[in-house]
């Protein structure tokens, strides 16, 4: 039965509830070399194909073991989208799954996205891919699929949000565990490019609270306007890291995310060491500095917040750690010796941070 109304002679189409299918195929034609791009040994498939094929021999791996992460950017994306700036967020996007595959070791073979908007704008989501792209030759994975879902009503005009979804494997011998972490090991700290992709819902506060504005300049990066400051993106650490891996002097390593320094590095000691952080050992960036200041808060709360200026620590014996400095500074990170694990006394906390300022 065919049912019909006088509203019928509208005529709706889906375009005039929002939907532009001509743009999202746009879309994708504009993006179609940015993900080719990014093509590896064993992601030989076409964007525009129902899923992803990768061919784990084809990549080189004989025993693999899969590891699987996903992450999104966070209400970093509000900065992006008040700002107008769209370019760096794609690479946060794949820093924050690929960084959490290479602490167990695992080479990231493959990415995917899920990009949602109230109004598909291609030019701003040909930027994010962009960045997308960037960070995944920067990590050496292919984007071998997404999702581009265009939902009006749903989000408000101009905004959008980004999940991403990683694929890595590591020969099954080749994990990395933790498990032979000891006290008396030494802890490594690699440099962060700044906030990374957290805790910035307490930096949108302050910055509410104060009345700031993205296009002012930066008070803790002169000659760059604030939203651009803020947006720099997090950093990746994968070549370095499985440099250093493959070379045998790596015990551990924790991505320092949401939660900080004193959340993260736990998740790879076992219970019986504390970690003792030497806090006069390195700076923190200026950002940090002037985040403090500004909202008054204390050295506590910021290293339960922000990675503080180390985006990866590595736990090394001590043996190797001049021999693994060595090779995170030849894969370009700024490296040294922040601490060390010690016997855990019973009820002491897991982590411990003496001297850090801001």
């Amino acid at each position: 039965m065919l049912w019909t109304s006088e509203a019928a002679i509208n005529s709706y189409t889906y375009k005039e509830a929002g939907v532009d299918i001509d743009a999202g195929a746009a879309t994708v034609e504009a993006i179609r070399p940015l993900v080719a791009s990014t093509r590896r040994p064993g992601a030989e498939s076409q964007i525009g194909a129902f899923a992803g094929v990768f061919d784990l021999k084809a990549a080189g791996f004989k025993d693999p073991l899969l590891l699987a992460t996903t992450d999104g950017v966070g209400t970093k994306l509000k900065i992006a989208i008040e700002s107008g700036r769209h370019a760096t967020v794609g690479i946060d996007l794949v820093a924050m799954c690929v960084n959490d595959l290479v602490v167990q070791g695992a080479e990231p073979l493959f990415f995917l996205d899920y990009y949602a908007t109230g109004r598909l704008d291609p030019a701003a989501a040909r930027e994010i891919v962009a960045g997308m792209a960037e960070g995944c030759r920067a990590a050496g994975c292919a984007i071998v699929g997404g999702e581009t879902a265009e939902m009006p009503g749903f989000y408000a005009e101009g905004d959008y949000d980004l999940a991403g979804f990683a694929v890595g494997a590591v020969e099954r011998d080749r994990l990395l565990t933790g498990a032979e972490v000891r006290a008396g090991d030494l802890l490594l700290g690699l440099d962060s490019s700044g906030l990374h992709s957290n805790g910035f819902s307490l930096v949108r506060r302050l910055i509410a609270d104060h009345a700031l504005a993205y296009d002012a300049a930066a008070p803790f990066a002169p000659g760059t306007g604030l939203g651009e400051a803020l947006l720099a993106p997090t950093r990746i650490y994968v070549k370095s890291c499985l440099a250093a891996h493959a070379a045998g002097t790596l015990k551990a390593l924790a991505h320092i995310t949401g939660g900080g320094l004193v959340e993260n590095l736990p998740r790879v000691l076992p219970e019986d060491v504390q970690a003792v952080l030497d806090g006069t050992s390195w700076r923190p960036p200026a950002v940090f500095g002037w985040l403090a200041g500004l909202g008054g808060i204390d050295v506590g709360e910021m290293t339960r917040t922000f990675n503080c200026g180390l985006g990866m620590i590595a736990v090394v014996e001590p043996g190797k750690a001049d021999a693994a400095m060595e090779i995170f500074g030849d894969g370009g990170e700024g490296v040294r010796v922040i601490g060390e694990l010690r016997p855990r006394p019973e009820g002491a906390g897991r982590v411990v941070i003496e001297g850090l300022s801001f």
